[in-house]
């Protein structure tokens, strides 16, 4: 294999990674091969990721240069001699990628990223997919922010003097995460906040030794910062719209802002400033959540809020802007992040040094673990920067989460105790969301249904759209609106412009019923979907019936928290497997009061936002004390502890919520992270090896495992139908004898050893456990519990496995004009199981374009100038499975790589998916299941070859129907589950020298067999 750089050790970056294949009817070769582009088109802005290690996990692997990859519990030096010499070689490289096929980049990486992102025309796409020193090119994506005090909740301590809980606990509030510093990645950071008022930064030139506790210093040109793990914060002093250097200090010693790619995009900057100004209120909000500092009074219009605090506000902040605002504030689908600007984001927060990064934004559910920013978090990580994740606000839909890798914290959003109002009317008092009723006050006036006070000719006034309202019906009266369609707090202002009084905002069911507290233009409660029916029906049961709100809760009723959030996103993860429960942990995400923005000029503001954008800084915060307190705890460490001390969360009517998908591990607790009992720690190895068992990834002397065996705190299996085993280590931070129990409905579960002794903290032990479906439903996923105990801690992890119709082999094989062959499986289920047949189809050769290869598809002189062949290929609607094989002749001395496009048609080569097989073998396979119905595009590269060969791409479209009598016998299969069982299949009358392609799908699932056959 010519590649050498997919074969990197285990502490490789991720840039080195093949993205695996599973991809189908074919006509005329395509004589010049032009690169399918993806469907949002090109040219367009890019992001290059070449193959080479970035500095965070480079190994020395070229010659000259040291090693710079960090060794664990120690921060990448990006400042030393060793790592200049390595950037510079990586940006020597890129130059000249870059000057070969004539790009300009406009932002490079060095960090957790090897690359550049650049404006490319198609042609420079095609010539960089085709580099030997190039991974992938992918297409610049938007991203978007995911939108009593939380500290006093969480048992940080009071809000007075922080006292009584964790903050005095390590020391007091000044020195809660003293010396780490949170890096923010947002919308930036408004320097004139109080929650961010600092020292001015003393100037002085670079000292040679380094002073632990230390204040931040500068001198003219960079911010220095000697951190408690004994490494350095070193970060530009940037200038910009509306700032400049007196903008930094003691509390934000760190700030940049990152728009090249907003800026190919085409973005209109007018409504936001390019410096790190924050012109959006989001990012301020998350830094201020995180790190902010201790006690600041606050209020809003007005109304006083009392005090706030940051979770870890004896912390560094440094922001790094990398979203904008776009023109409407009430919505963040105008705003953009763009995935180049983000991956820069990261990557100068690693190379500044950072212990924690907060990352509040979101790209809609996962859909792989390797995603741009992905890589980047996994050599962030690596790096040992601990990374905190939003979960998205995609809920209550199930599969929605983003952010499915195990190396961060991917967070959910739960309520705290918050502001409320009462709806009262005869025989009716319910509690909701309300900061606009003043508080202990009251409002009383006739009601009336936005439904029928309709304006003449208006559509969905029940929405309260601007101008739906008959101000002769509203006039003087609380009004009745349903959520959805516009923004909540438009909807009141359309009540006062139609001169209401007051009104009830009420959640829809089948939609969001999260309860915000927004400022309204008038008095509103805003009250659960559960209501809606006994609201509508007392408002229009007669005209003009009274109602009151009230400022506070009246109902002698304590809404029960923490509740997951109706928005947060949920599991189970579809990425790559579900072999990693998302999201990991929940925190505070629903009317969290921080900082938000202001101009230069302005008074600093206050905001109450909700969204899983609010948790995350949470356990960034979070992160950051437990790092105050141990400075060279890895992002595993951390996680563990979040995790396996954390408490169910609540449900509606108070009772447990032990849903794994929704809360993960849990509500944080930080009273006992500090001293979890057990630890589950993993590395850049474990991230590898799980890489590997996905069929992600090669690497160097690494040994793939099942996902479900990487050794984090949760445990995750995505297809049980007989007894599996996974095993966990654990690292223990206290004397003690630990004994396991589990709580898993349906599921027979056993742990052995049972029973775990340790002597002294640091002591590890290897567990395992066996989980065999009993009872549970099939195809249905189980959840539950495994919790370790000893005689003063708990430690408790995540169940969910998912039992299956079937235990059976992916593929297997027969040969023969007439056959048969036996396939063993082990049911999950009891009774009768249908065995569902498609095929036999026969595989077709895909001809040499250029004739000259005859009864071949090629041979060694193949190809373009970029050593490409390809073919269009038509996938009928219907098909149950499709195909392509390329293979050589040559197994030894040559190097194919096969690409499947799903193009637009044979005349629009853009794209809408792309599989990939480059392997370190001379034959590649693309297969799918199941694949929409179209046009497909097939390229073959000659990559390299050692002699005359030859070689064929092939392909075969499976449907229902086919050839060879194909048949099974028995169907149905009299299953007992648990127990092998075989069947037979068969064919008969196929053509000789043919190979086929058949599946078997069991009963109504999605577990199959792939069958192929060699007519001899």
């Amino acid at each position: 294999m010519g590649r050498t750089p997919l074969r990197m050790a285990a502490a490789t970056t991720l840039a080195t990674l093949f993205i695996a294949s599973t991809a189908t009817a074919g006509y005329a070769g395509v004589e010049e091969v032009t690169h399918p582009t993806p469907v949002e088109g090109t040219p367009g802005h890019y992001i290059v990721v070449m193959k080479s290690d970035p500095l965070a996990s480079y190994t020395g692997d070229v010659k000259g240069l040291k090693a710079t990859k960090p060794a664990e519990g120690e921060q990448l030096e990006t400042d030393s001699a060793e790592s200049q010499r390595y950037v510079q070689h990586l940006e020597t490289e890129q130059q000249s990628l870059a000057q070969q096929v004539g790009v300009t980049p406009d932002t490079s990486y060095q960090v957790v990223l090897n690359g550049f992102s650049a404006q490319l025309t198609g042609e420079q796409v095609d010539k960089l997919r085709a580099s030997k020193d190039v991974y992938d090119v992918y297409p610049d994506e938007i991203r978007h922010p995911d939108a009593q005090t939380s500290t006093s909740f969480l048992g940080l301590g009071d809000d007075k003097k922080g006292r009584g809980g964790i903050w005095q606990a390590t020391g007091g509030v000044d020195r809660a995460g003293e010396g780490v510093v949170v890096g923010v990645i947002d919308t930036g950071i408004a320097p004139e906040h109080p929650s961010f008022a600092g020292k001015k930064l003393k100037k002085q030139k670079k000292q040679q030794n380094r002073h632990k506790g230390a204040e931040p210093y500068t001198d003219g040109t960079y911010i220095y910062f000697d951190k408690s793990d004994g490494g350095q914060f070193r970060s530009l002093m940037v200038e910009g719209q509306e700032w400049d250097r007196s903008d930094y200090s003691s509390k934000i010693i760190g700030a940049q802002y990152f728009y090249t790619g907003a800026e190919a995009d085409g973005f209109d900057f007018q409504y936001d400033f390019l410096s790190p100004r924050d012109g959006a209120g989001h990012g301020s909000h998350t830094a201020s959540t995180a790190a902010g500092n201790f006690g600041v009074q606050a209020s809003i219009e007005n109304v006083d809020f009392g005090k706030i605090s940051g979770v870890a506000p004896g912390a560094k902040i440094s922001a790094y802007k990398a979203c904008y605002e776009g023109p409407d504030p009430a919505v963040t689908t105008d705003d953009i992040c763009a995935l180049s600007d983000l991956v820069a984001a990261i990557d100068q927060a690693v190379a500044d040094g950072v212990d924690v990064i907060n990352y509040s934004i979101g790209g809609g559910a996962a859909k792989t673990v390797l995603a741009p920013e992905d890589i980047a978090f996994f050599n962030a990580a690596a790096a040992g920067v601990f990374v905190s994740a939003s979960a998205g606000n995609d809920g209550p839909d199930v599969s929605t989460a983003d952010h499915a890798s195990p190396w961060y914290t991917t967070v959910a959003a739960s309520t705290i105790p918050t502001w409320e109002g009462t709806v009262t009317f005869d025989g009716f008092a319910q509690a909701g969301a309300s900061v606009s009723v003043p508080f202990g006050g009251e409002v009383t006036g006739p009601s009336i249904y936005a439904g029928d006070a309709a304006a003449a000719g208006a559509a969905n006034a029940q929405l309260c759209y601007p101008g739906t309202l008959d101000p002769a019906k509203v006039a003087g009266h609380i009004v009745v609106c349903d959520r959805g369609g516009n923004a909540r707090a438009e909807k009141s202002q359309v009540v006062k412009d139609a001169g209401g009084m007051g009104m009830i905002l009420v959640n829809v069911p089948g939609g969001a019923d999260s309860l915000d507290n927004d400022f309204h233009a008038v008095p509103t409660v805003h009250l659960a979907s559960a209501y809606r029916a006994a609201v509508l029906a007392y408002v229009q049961g007669g005209a003009d019936r009274p109602v009151t709100l009230i400022g506070e809760n009246t109902t002698g009723v304590t809404t029960p928290v923490p509740q997951i959030a109706g928005f947060s996103s949920r599991g189970p993860m579809l990425a790559d497997g579900s072999d990693i429960m998302k999201p990991d942990v929940a925190a505070p995400g629903v009317a969290i009061l921080a900082a938000t923005n202001n101009a230069a000029d302005e008074a600093p503001t206050f905001g109450i936002l909700s969204g899983t954008s609010m948790a995350a800084p949470h356990v960034a915060g979070l992160a950051a004390l437990y790092l105050g307190e141990r400075p060279n705890a890895t992002p595993a460490e951390i996680k563990s502890a979040m995790m396996t001390t954390a408490y169910d969360t609540v449900n509606a009517n108070g009772s447990k919520n032990a849903n794994p998908f929704e809360q993960g591990a849990g509500e944080v607790d930080p009273k006992r992270y500090l001293a979890p009992g057990l630890l589950y720690l993993n590395g850049v190895q474990d991230w590898a090896a799980f890489l590997e068992g996905k069929g992600l990834a090669q690497f160097d002397g690494v040994d793939p495992i099942d996902g479900s065996d990487l050794n984090i705190a949760s445990f995750s299996i995505g297809s049980l139908a007989s007894a599996q085993k996974v095993t966990r280590t654990v690292t223990s931070t206290e004397a003690g004898t630990f004994t396991a129990s589990v709580d898993l409905p349906g599921v027979d579960v056993t742990v052995e050893p049972s029973t775990l002794n340790f002597s002294k903290a640091g002591e590890t032990a290897t567990f395992t456990v066996t989980f065999d479906n009993a009872t549970a439903p099939v195809e249905q996923w189980a959840t539950g519990s495994l919790t370790w105990s000893s005689a003063k801690n708990t430690v408790r992890s995540p169940i969910a496995v998912f039992p299956v119709t079937a235990d059976a082999p992916a593929e297997v094989s027969g040969t023969g004009l007439d056959g048969a062959t036996t396939v063993e499986i082990t049911p999950g289920l009891d009774g009768d199981l249908a065995l569902n047949l498609s095929g036999l189809a026969p595989f077709q050769l895909l001809a040499d374009p250029d004739g000259r290869v005859e009864g071949h598809s090629g041979d060694e002189a193949s190809g373009d100038e970029n050593k490409d062949v390809a073919w269009i290929v038509d996938v009928p609607a219907g098909t149950t499975l499709s195909r392509f094989d390329l293979d050589s002749s040559d197994d030894t001395g040559s190097d194919l790589d096969l690409s499947v496009y799903h193009v637009v048609s044979a005349d629009d080569l853009r794209y809408y998916d792309k599989w990939t097989s480059a392997t370190g073998s001379a034959d590649e396979q693309v297969t799918l299941t199941a694949p929409e119905a179209g046009t497909y595009m097939v390229v073959a590269n000659v990559y390299s070859t050692s002699a005359p060969m030859t070689w064929d791409m092939t392909y075969a479209t499976v449907l229902p129907a086919g050839e060879g009598a194909f048949a099974v016998n028995p169907n149905p299969i009299a299953a007992v589950r648990g127990e092998k069982t075989s069947y037979e299949l068969s064919w008969s009358g196929l053509a000789a020298g043919t190979r086929y392609l058949g599946l078997v799908r069991y009963a109504d699932s999605a577990v199959s067999t792939i069958l192929t056959v060699d007519a001899q």
